[in-house]
């Protein structure tokens, strides 16, 4: 004798098209990249840094290709900024060197 649920609640949704899995992959890399960047903040062994590093790096090169599969087909776009805010922006934003220790020069 078979034993079922007699009510089917499953829900009638669209399948998932090519985008839509690299959008998904694109999400989880990017997710990926950040966490293992936490794990190199945290890692108290060189070699352990390293590995997590290595990782890391090839994580961040496949989210670009990623990136730029996507872009390229149209499924990734994003606003043009303007001439004028980028100035406004960079303003902005070199005058907070001015508060770093040094003036924001770099340590050697």
């Amino acid at each position: 004798m078979k034993i079922q649920n007699p009510e089917k609640n499953v829900p009638n949704i669209p399948e998932m098209n090519d985008r839509d899995f690299m959008n998904d992959v694109l999400g989880t890399e990017k997710y990926l990249t950040d966490s293992y960047s936490h794990a190199m903040n945290e890692a108290s062994h060189q070699a352990l840094y390293q590995d997590v590093s290595s990782i890391a790096k090839e994580t961040q090169d496949c989210q670009r290709k990623l990136f730029n599969v996507m872009f390229q087909k149209g499924w990734y776009s994003f606003d043009q900024a303007q001439t004028q805010q980028l100035q406004q922006d960079y303003q902005k934003f070199s005058g907070y060197k001015n508060q770093l220790p040094n003036g924001g020069a770099t340590m050697q």
